[in-house]
C-alpha cells in the first residue's frame, strides 16, 4: 500500500466524547429529545445530514433539521475546545509514512471545514496531501465518491490504495471503491460490526500500518 486514506472521527482523533456532548446539546438547544450518547456512538461516522433525522423522536422538517445542523455545527466548534486528541502512536506513524514517500489523505463524514480545523489544532493542518469532507461529495458514506474522486484527482491505483476507519461504513465505503479496507480497531465503536465487513487488515494498533 502507497495511498492511504484516513477517517478522521474514531480513527486519527478521539473525538466520541466531543461529538455526544455537542450533539445532545444541540437537541436540547432546539427543545428535542436529547438521544442517547449510545444513539450518538453508533451513528459516528455517518454525516449529520443523514443520522440527525434517524437520532429524532419527533418528526422534522427540513429546514427545522438545517436549524439542528447549524446549531450542532456551533455547539461543536465550542465542545472540541474541551479536548481533541490524537490516538497514541498515530503522529508516528503519519510520520513515517510520510518519510518513506507514502500519500496520505483523509476522507471523512464531517464537513471540510471543520475537519480542517481539527486537523490544524492537532498539528496535522499540513500532513496530509488533500481531505474530502462530506460537503465535496454528491453521495455520503458508505458511497465510494470520496475515494473515487482522490483516486481520479491524484490519479491513485486503487491496488496501492487502503481505506482506514473505525466503522462498518468506511469498510463498506473502501469496498464499494475497490480499495483494500483496514479496520482501525483502536478506535472501534462496534468492534463486531466493523469485523463483520471483512476488512482487509485488521489492526489493533496504528503503527501496524507501516507493514501493509
Amino acid at each position: 500500500m502507497h495511498n492511504f486514506l484516513f477517517d478522521f472521527d474514531s480513527t486519527l482523533a478521539d473525538t466520541r466524547d466531543v461529538a455526544v456532548l455537542a450533539t445532545q446539546q444541540a437537541y436540547a438547544a432546539k427543545g428535542l429529545t436529547q438521544p442517547s450518547r449510545e444513539a450518538v456512538v453508533s451513528y459516528m461516522g455517518v454525516p449529520i445530514e443523514v443520522s440527525f433525522a434517524k437520532m429524532a423522536t419527533e418528526t422534522l422538517s427540513e429546514p427545522e433539521l438545517a436549524e439542528l445542523y447549524t446549531e450542532f455545527r456551533a455547539q461543536y466548534h465550542e465542545a472540541e475546545k474541551l479536548g481533541i486528541t490524537l490516538f497514541d502512536g498515530i503522529a508516528d506513524t503519519l510520520t513515517a509514512l510520510k518519510q518513506r514517500g507514502d500519500h496520505l489523505y483523509v476522507v471523512s463524514s464531517k464537513h471540510s471545514v471543520p475537519l480542517q480545523r481539527n486537523l490544524d489544532q492537532l498539528g496535522l493542518g499540513q500532513t496530509f496531501e488533500a481531505i474530502s469532507g462530506s460537503d465535496t461529495v454528491s453521495h455520503y458514506k458508505p458511497a465510494p465518491d470520496g475515494i473515487l474522486s482522490l483516486l481520479d484527482r491524484f490519479d491513485l491505483a486503487a491496488d496501492e490504495s487502503v481505506m482506514i476507519g473505525d466503522a462498518k461504513y468506511d469498510m463498506q465505503m473502501g469496498n464499494n471503491a475497490g480499495v483494500a479496507t483496514a479496520a482501525a480497531m483502536w478506535g472501534a465503536a462496534d468492534p463486531a460490526s466493523v469485523k463483520a465487513e471483512k476488512p482487509t487488515y485488521l489492526l489493533s494498533t496504528p503503527a501496524e500500518l507501516l507493514t501493509i
